[in-house]
């Protein structure tokens, strides 16, 4: 089995028990290509069941071109990769020749995604609707993490005589009530459940874990949530689980697992929104340490600020806790230099110089505490007690292996780097061939992995996808959009300050409320800087409100879900957004009516990763911009502009204010990648 301290204690596989599952790789039964393509023609034929469920729809022969190949690659084993724009209805698309696959081979497929709102989709509605339209019983599951479920062996322990130790505050007392309430109510134990609505300190105390699970010795083994999901993961025809959980459960597989996995032995994938699986499994092959994350498993066996903690307890001696305080403070002296870095160059993530020195007294001292904490484990004899001592030692063995392996920079061909965000400093270490990766331990296993996504070509080309992704042993599709040209219209400027200029912040707070004015708000304004839109908000803010347009802003009090919520019920607003609103947004009707792109999206080349990833390209003798940054520019621009036309009936405006559009040469590649007429604002 592989040891969990392959993991840093910031990663998502430290949430999951290493044998949960048994790995399997006996090749199922491969069901007849004819007998796939037999039921996706039967389903998506006119006067079919699709059609008969949903008279009002019309057909969309991008639908079952889909679908067919999909057929044809489940059918051989081979991999397959498809862009699918919106509107294609790309989930029913996947979801019959998945679901006919796993019926006629009697091996589960999965499905991961980017979103929860993709997910919740499927399971509750996309599903749900198959298997009454198809007259067959579709068993699904939705998979999550352990920590989405609560233990009560856990609960037991913190509603006992340690709770006053255990809590991190005495104002916590409350939620330990509030969930025996909803226990006696007949809850579910998961954390989705609005009767689970506590603080995240107290759910983190009561929630499962990975190392102290008791399995079938549980005296709550019957009762506990994650064993009952994990069941119906079993059971299931079809898993639907996050990139997150996936990749984790990949690299466990690929790294000689043999006692188990964290996701069932599934006979397919299938990755949706596949246009971040470069960026997704970068984050989950590498190495992530964070200050908080080390003071937080520090703290849960004993906080000194507030004298509580696990290590409070009758009979543990005071030198434990004295070692552990210790180690805390080691750990601030040992993120201090990467801090300092960051602060005297004033950058928010830099890349480590290799000559960077820091305190190695940390090390050394979480040693000494975790050869002591395992003589202590050891020793005790409460069963539950001994668990959460074993599983704050795994954590503490993760630690160490994360910091070791970021200092001594064990991965080969990775940028490693500092980060600072919201005063957090954390620590990457990214590999820079994702590609070879995943061509191997993605592209060439024994179940064929099918990708979708609505933006994955540049000029109708795979070809930077594939170079970036290891796509490999499959075919491609690329699919027409089913929308009419003229259900958008697009626009952008030939006289607009350059947007290296400081003019170009002012000509935008000029010319937004006229753009605006047009759709009489309904607008969604998309930035590359968060400075940038910062300045233009507070400039238009005023303005805005005699024109009764509410004006939603990125990194305010809402939330990213809130502002999206309010951007829908308030028909007028604008929402002003940064990174994370261009891609993954879904507001079709009224309410989005326009999309105003600032700024051709180019990656800011400062960030340590996008310069390695550039500087590695350069150093194979080619160009980072045509190679990398206009292809990457390209597929966002995409992703931004696709906001606006979600459904058959919608119509708005796309407008860019970026002049290199029409100034530039490569402005064409932008162009290209839109359907819609083109229209020039003098």
């Amino acid at each position: 089995m592989m040891d969990e301290t392959d993991f840093p204690v910031d990663d998502f596989a430290a949430d999951f028990d290493v044998a949960d599952f048994e790995v399997g790789y006996d090749v199922d039964q491969r069901p007849d290509v004819a007998a796939l393509e037999e039921g996706c023609r039967t389903f998506f034929a006119p006067g079919g069941p699709l059609q008969s469920a949903m008279p009002e729809g019309e057909e969309r022969p991008q639908q079952l071109e889909m679908a067919l190949a999909i057929s044809r690659a489940l059918a051989k084993g081979a991999n397959c990769c498809i862009e699918a724009p919106t509107g294609v209805g790309k989930s029913f698309a996947y979801l019959v020749p998945l679901f006919e696959r796993s019926r006629l081979a009697g091996r589960c497929a999965l499905i991961t995604t980017e979103t929860i709102h993709l997910q919740e989709q499927l399971i509750e509605k996309d599903i749900p609707f198959l298997s009454e339209v198809m007259g067959i019983p579709i068993k699904a599951a939705l998979a999550k993490g352990r920590r989405n479920y609560l233990c009560r062996r856990r609960f037991a322990l913190l509603s006992g005589e340690q709770r006053d130790a255990l809590l991190p505050l005495p104002s916590l007392v409350g939620d330990v009530a509030r969930i025996a309430s909803a226990l006696e109510n007949g809850a579910s134990g998961e954390r989705d459940n609005p009767d689970f609505r506590v603080d995240p300190a107290t759910w983190d105390l009561v929630c499962c874990e990975v190392g102290n699970c008791l399995g079938g010795k549980c005296e709550f083994f019957r009762e506990c949530a994650y064993m009952r999901a994990r069941r119906k993961w079993e059971e299931a025809d079809i898993v639907v689980a996050n990139h997150a959980l996936f990749f984790t459960d990949l690299a466990m597989r690929c790294g000689g697992e043999t006692a188990g996995t964290l996701l069932p032995n599934y006979g397919a994938v299938l990755i949706d929104e596949a246009h971040t699986l470069e960026n997704n499994a970068a984050e989950h092959l590498g190495i992530h340490v964070s200050k908080s994350g080390v003071l937080h498993a520090l703290n849960k066996l004993y906080n000194p600020e507030s004298a509580r903690g696990l290590l409070v307890r009758p009979g543990v001696s005071t030198a434990l806790r004295a070692a552990v305080a210790s180690c805390r403070d080691e750990a601030y002296g040992w993120f201090a230099p990467y801090e300092n870095l960051l602060q005297q160059c004033h950058e928010s993530a830099l890349a480590v110089p290799r000559n960077l020195e820091d305190s190695g007294n940390f090390q050394s001292q979480l040693s000494v505490l975790i050869e002591d904490l395992a003589t202590v484990a050891e020793r005790e004899e409460d069963p539950s007690y001994r668990s959460e001592l074993e599983s704050a030692l795994n954590r503490c063995r993760e630690t160490i292996d994360a910091v070791d392996a970021f200092r001594t920079r064990r991965l080969p061909d990775t940028v490693y780097y500092a980060e600072s965000d919201r005063a957090q400093i954390s620590l990457h270490g990214t590999p820079l061939n994702i590609a070879d990766a995943l061509g191997e331990i993605l592209f060439n296993q024994d179940f064929p992995v099918i990708l979708c996504s609505a933006t994955l070509t540049v000029r109708k080309h795979f070809d930077y996808y594939f170079s970036r992704s290891g796509f490999t042993n499959g075919e491609s599709l690329r699919l027409d959009s089913p929308f009419a040209t003229d259900q958008a219209r697009f626009r952008t400027v030939r006289r607009f300050p350059d947007p290296s200029t400081p003019e170009f912040t002012e000509a935008l707070i000029e010319i937004l409320p006229k753009l605006i004015a047009d759709t009489d708000g309904k607008s969604f304004v998309l930035f590359t800087s968060y400075q940038q839109m910062r300045r233009c908000a507070d400039a238009l803010s005023d303005e805005f409100f005699n024109r009764h347009w509410q004006l939603l802003v990125q990194g305010g009090e809402l939330t990213r879900y809130q502002m999206l919520r309010e951007f829908k019920r308030d028909v007028n607003s604008v929402l002003f957004g940064t990174d994370s609103f261009w891609t993954g947004v879904d507001v079709p009707g009224e309410a989005l009516s326009q999309v105003i792109v600032t700024k051709l999206p180019f990656a800011v080349p400062s960030h340590p990763l996008i310069a390695a990833r550039i500087d590695r390209i350069r150093q194979q003798g080619k160009s980072p911009f045509g190679e990398y940054n206009l292809p990457e520019a390209v597929l966002k621009f995409r992703q931004g502009v696709g906001r606006l036309i979600r459904r058959r009936t919608d119509r708005g405006i796309i407008t860019c204010l970026d002049p290199r559009l029409l100034s530039k040469s490569y402005g064409r590649a932008f162009l290209d990648s839109i359907a819609y007429p083109l229209e020039i604002m003098e």
